[in-house]
């Protein structure tokens, strides 16, 4: 409240002259004076919460402003506020309106409510003219509520597809007119606006999958704008039929292929919300739950029917999907390629059967591509128009195997000429007739001609045999091998003859030593087929190559006969070397002469004597006459005369030809054994010397009686010694002997120290004669010494 000194002025008075000049009509709206000015309604808006100022018109400076209010729908005006411009009152109802204050002659409405809207009067007193003049204002205030935030609300938010749904867009409070706006945003997807739907209802009938989402609403007016939350739209639907796919992909007219081995991944999908449960089945048996079916290493066994089954739990519905699933796998190995040969073409084949689906086969050769069929194909070329060296090559694609799988011929023709040789079967019955030219591609054919160029037997590739009856009208024959090449011309040959074998020696005539060494020599000449070589004894006997005494060693053509340790009575005599083969034989002789040594000198004994204990004896000879010798011979036996006599038995032997003599030990002291020599001359033995028995050695007493007399001479010497040294230390026990070693004049001063050492004990002292040699006074008995020498033999 302003103008605390309202009551005394004369403002008071003047607003009650004023108040009562006015007079109103039934509207509300006041009667105009003749005097006073009629103005214009003015329309004026706020906002709820914000303010507005209301403008008292213009002219020369009130005298009094009087501002009232009529609400909406009343005739009776309120007042608000007045001032003189010295002072200014606002009513307490006019906190309804708001917060109201007056700026001069303006009234400001701030934190304006909705309760202000209505008409204003704005009444001013002035003097002009030195009159008081009476202006009006009239305002009509409308105040704007703006819009609340509005709410979407959905008549169902987890419709079944086909079903239908309200959205409704609510809003608080706004004045109107309120505009609405529609906007959808997919689950994945960016927001988008729904063109033409600016209701706050919003149908969807019939709702499909495409409507799932969230809706948002937008509500404005004159005053603002603002937008809901999303209400989100739950769509249930499902499952669809499954869709399978495959990884890596692989189609067929039935499905699905893999490679065998591989890893493979089936997925399964079936638009479904909620989302779908699926299963999967191979050939009706359950094998996987889950969208995805992973097979590790595919196999064959994993060829077969899958099927999806999806299933929406909500809904309780189901739908699936089979297809089929194929294991590819290529055939084993790689293709291979053959040449078949014919007299004016060449037929070239690859095969590579097998695998699934069967691998596909083309030919290209040296001026393009050939023909391709599946699992093997042929091609015919003529030989005419190819060159030795050129290439085919087979190719073998799979859909399994990533690189394609090759083989390749190259044709050629085989170096040099066909070869023939022949041998002999089944203890030569039967010729078999050889003929080879290996190499080339394709291999040449080969066969036999007889002496009238006529076929024996049929031809074969690289190799042909003929088997011939062994008789000896063949020898002679001659048979041809023709060779025949597709890239060769003229055809090649080659020729055999059947031979017997012819034999050389080297000498007829071998002489050995006996205990030599001698080698027979054996060469073979020609024979076709080939000859067996071999020796025979003397005796007709075949030396086997582990005969004692013999080794045979072959070289080439040639067979030596071995003899070592040539004996006379056992090697000497005639060999034979004899070959053989199919169409005959031959042989040849060699005589082998054994030669002996010259006889050595003849051998005498001239010692033969037991050594110590007769388990030993020493042996000595001596020659007889000049000869040639290589070493002796000592035998020995239990003599006649002894118990145990025997055969002669070797003693010792490998006696160098320079010694005379030998120790012979290893000898029973119980027999009586006699001994003989003999000299040698390598193998040739002289004759025996004259048996000996051994004699006993001679006795011989002087060595043992010197060594027993060294002895006795040092033992009595000692012995000597030490009675000396004691007779010398004693001389009273042996006077006489003491006399000889021990001078007088040391005995007396031995014995006076003596005395002098007894004196002090009381002991008395004999008394000499001066003049007495202690010798003549001496009575002792004289002293035998025995000395006893033993000597032991």
């Amino acid at each position: 409240m302003v103008g605390q000194r309202a009551q005394h002025s004369p403002v008071s008075l003047l607003l009650l002259i004023h108040l009562c000049l006015l007079h109103l009509r039934a509207s509300g709206q006041p009667h105009p004076t003749p005097e006073a000015p009629v103005e214009e309604v003015v329309s004026v808006q706020g906002v709820r919460g914000g303010s507005v100022e209301l403008a008292c018109g213009s002219g020369p400076a009130p005298l009094l402003v009087l501002w009232s209010f009529t609400p909406l729908g009343s005739l009776v005006p309120r007042p608000v506020a007045v001032t003189d411009g010295a002072m200014s009152k606002v009513e307490a109802i006019a906190s309804a309106l708001g917060v109201v204050s007056l700026r001069n002659s303006s009234l400001v409405l701030g934190e304006l409510h909705e309760g202000a809207r209505g008409h204003f009067l704005c009444q001013v007193l002035h003097v002009a003219g030195g009159q008081l003049h009476a202006a009006y204002s009239h305002l009509t205030l409308a105040v704007l509520v703006p819009v609340s935030k509005p709410q979407v609300r959905l008549s169902n938010p987890s419709p079944v597809e086909g079903a239908s749904v309200v959205a409704t867009c609510a809003v608080r409070e706004g004045t109107e007119p309120v505009t609405f706006a529609w906007q959808h945003r997919a689950p994945r997807g960016l927001g988008e606006a729904l063109v033409g739907v600016t209701e706050p209802l919003f149908q969807l009938d019939p709702v499909n999958r495409t409507h799932l989402g969230w809706y948002m609403c937008s509500a404005s007016n004159s005053v603002n704008r603002l937008s809901s939350d999303g209400a989100f739209l739950d769509v249930i639907y499902g499952p669809d039929k499954p869709v399978i796919t495959m990884e890596p992909l692989g189609l067929t007219e039935e499905g699905f292929w893999a490679s065998e081995r591989e890893e493979v991944t089936l997925s399964c999908l079936a638009a479904s919300n909620p989302p779908s449960h699926y299963v999967w089945l191979r050939d009706h048996t359950q094998v996987h739950t889950g969208p995805t079916y992973v097979i590790a290493r595919a196999g064959r066994v994993h060829t077969g029917l899958y099927t999806c089954l999806a299933r929406n739990s909500y809904l309780d519905t189901r739908t699936q999907t089979t297809v089929q699933l194929t294991i590819y796998y290529p055939p084993e190995g790689q293709p291979s390629c053959a040449v078949h040969p014919s007299p004016e073409a060449v037929t070239l084949l690859c095969a590579w059967p097998g695998g699934l689906p069967p691998a596909q086969l083309q030919w290209e050769g040296p001026q393009g591509p050939g023909p391709t069929a599946p699992s093997n194909v042929t091609w015919s070329h003529a030989a005419a128009q190819l060159p030795s060296g050129s290439v085919f090559t087979c190719t073998g694609q799979h859909p399994a195997l990533a690189p394609p799988a090759l083989c390749t011929v190259m044709l050629w023709e085989p170096l040099g000429r066909p070869t023939c040789w022949s041998t002999a079967t089944m203890g030569d019955q039967f010729i078999m007739l050889s003929c080879e030219w290996p190499g080339g591609e394709p291999p040449a054919t080969l066969g036999w001609l007889d002496e009238q160029q006529q076929p024996l037997g049929g031809s074969s590739s690289s190799m042909a045999v003929h088997l011939l009856q062994a008789q000896e009208d063949l020898a002679g024959r001659e048979f041809t091998c023709r060779g025949t090449h597709l890239l060769r011309t003229p055809d090649p040959h080659c020729h055999l003859q059947l031979e017997a074998p012819q034999l050389d020696v080297a000498e007829p005539r071998v002489s050995v030593l006996e205990g030599g060494e001698a080698w027979l020599e054996c060469s073979l000449r020609g024979g076709t087929p080939p000859a067996q070589l071999l020796w025979l004894g003397p005796q007709q006997q075949k030396v086997d190559p582990g005969t004692s005494g013999f080794m045979l060693h072959p070289e080439g053509a040639q067979l030596r006969l071995g003899i070592y340790d040539a004996d006379p009575a056992h090697h000497r005599g005639t060999y034979q070397c004899v070959a053989r083969n199919a169409v005959g034989n031959s042989s040849q002789s060699v005589l082998l002469e054994v030669l002996r040594y010259p006889a050595p000198p003849n051998v005498t004994i001239s010692r033969l004597t037991y050594g110590r204990h007769r388990r030993e004896v020493q042996l000595q000879w001596a020659i007889l006459g000049p000869g040639n010798l290589t070493g002796f011979l000592v035998q020995r036996k239990a003599s006649a005369l002894g118990p145990g006599a025997g055969a002669w038995e070797t003693a010792a032997s490998d006696i160098e030809p320079e010694s005379r003599g030998r120790r012979l030990g290893g000898l029973d002291p119980g027999v009586l054994y006699a001994f003989r020599i003999l000299a040698l001359n390598h193998h040739t033995a002289g004759h025996p010397s004259e048996v000996k028995i051994p004699a006993d050695p001679p006795f011989s007493a002087y060595p043992a009686v010197l060594g027993a007399a060294g002895t006795g001479m040092v033992v009595a010497t000692v012995a000597s010694l030490l009675v000396f040294q004691y007779a010398a230390r004693h001389p009273e026990t042996f006077p006489r002997l003491g006399q000889l070693l021990v001078p007088t004049e040391q005995r007396h001063q031995q014995r006076g120290s003596r005395e002098d050492a007894e004196a002090p004990a009381g002991l008395e002292t004999p008394t000499t004669t001066p003049g007495l040699d202690p010798a003549q006074e001496t009575t002792d008995s004289p002293v035998n010494v025995t000395i006893t020498v033993t000597a032991t033999p």
